[in-house]
């Protein structure tokens, strides 16, 4: 009911203002006509005749009925010219107050113009990412809630176990082994998370060197043998040497990522395949594993932080990877495409050999 009448009185303000705006025209444009009028039977360049009290008379009543026109005409105007501004006015009101589903929809004949309905458009797509950005950003701060507090907890629930005893050496053991995997955890989604942060706030690329892109590979899938191993998966890296110039660091994230993100998701027994192409100037990484595929609608969304495939939790990862990747990538001013069907997903990455 208050925000109704706030907006009904912002409504007559701005239309008393536009109103006054043109009244105040028409009466300067009368005071130069009568103005004219009076210069020229000054200078006797027009003549009143005999009945001058008459055609004075005629004169100031022509002067009040245009007045009263003109202020009827220009609040009318004003009402009528105003009107998409208030539709404005109302939607930046409402947008403000964080209602980002709100849609710009003018009416009359205002709405079939050009400039009206690029405004319309311009301001719903503008609403439509702040309403995207909201839910990214409450997805994120309920991902992030949980990926820190999940480990907390079960590290304060095995330290309490161990601080009152009565447990068996094995049962000790087993726990403080636990304990030691989820603080590694926590450490390990800290250093992503500032690994993320700096990436994102860096514009432009520095320490560029030249470094072999396959021998990286490489040792990026030997430091995740563990991983790879425990699953008995079977890798098949079968690519010739290449050289790029890029940030040796940074890239050495996206191949450990990519790689770790394959091996999460591939079953017991499966397959990882990775592929080096060069066309011209690009390098192109195709990185491929077998496993149940990505639906179209999530594809768009792994590579948002803190965002998983797995809804539950319950599989190993942070839901950071992904997201350093894109980032670098972009970075690099390469582009990364993923494909999934069939039984086998392929993340896809080109790159510019120099940058």
């Amino acid at each position: 009911m208050k925000n109704n009448r706030k907006e009904r009185i912002t409504r007559l303000k701005l239309t008393l203002f536009f109103s006054g705006f043109v009244f105040a025209i028409i009466i300067i444009a009368l005071g130069i006509v009568f103005g004219i009028i009076a210069l020229l039977i000054h200078i006797g360049a027009l003549e009143l005749g005999d009945n001058i009290p008459s055609i004075k008379q005629n004169i100031l009543n022509v002067a009040l009925i245009s007045l009263i026109l003109g202020f009827i005409t220009s609040f009318s105007t004003g009402s009528f010219s105003i009107s998409p501004f208030n539709v404005v006015v109302n939607a930046m009101d409402s947008l403000a107050s964080g209602n980002y589903a709100v849609r710009l929809k003018f009416k009359s004949l205002f709405a079939k113009t050009k400039i009206a309905k690029d405004f319309e458009k311009s301001f719903n797509s503008m609403a439509a990412e702040l309403q995207k950005t909201e839910m990214l950003r409450s997805d994120f701060v309920n991902n992030f809630s949980h990926e820190f507090k999940t480990p907390i907890v079960s590290i304060a629930g095995f330290a309490k176990l161990l601080k009152h005893g009565g447990i068996t050496p094995e049962q000790q053991k087993e726990y403080i082994e636990i304990i030691e995997e989820e603080s590694l955890r926590l450490s390990y989604m800290a250093t992503n998370v500032l690994s993320l942060t700096k990436i994102e706030n860096q514009v432009i690329l520095t320490d560029i060197s030249s470094f072999n892109l396959s021998e990286q590979i490489r040792n990026s899938v030997l430091l995740l043998q563990s991983k790879w191993e425990k699953k008995n998966l079977e890798l098949i890296l079968d690519f010739d040497e290449y050289y790029v110039n890029a940030h040796e660091e940074m890239l050495k994230q996206v191949w450990i990522n990519i790689v770790d993100n394959a091996v999460k998701f591939t079953p017991e027994n499966g397959k990882i395949e990775i592929d080096i192409r060069k066309q011209g100037q690009i390098i192109t990484v195709s990185v491929i594993n077998t496993g149940e595929p990505i639906s179209e609608e999530k594809i768009p969304l792994i590579f948002n932080k803190f965002y998983q495939g797995d809804e539950s939790h319950t599989s190993e990862g942070n839901g950071i990877g992904l997201a350093i990747v894109k980032h670098v990538v972009n970075l690099h001013h390469g582009e990364i495409k993923v494909k999934s069907q069939n039984g086998t997903t392929c993340f896809k990455l080109i790159l510019p050999i120099g940058t």
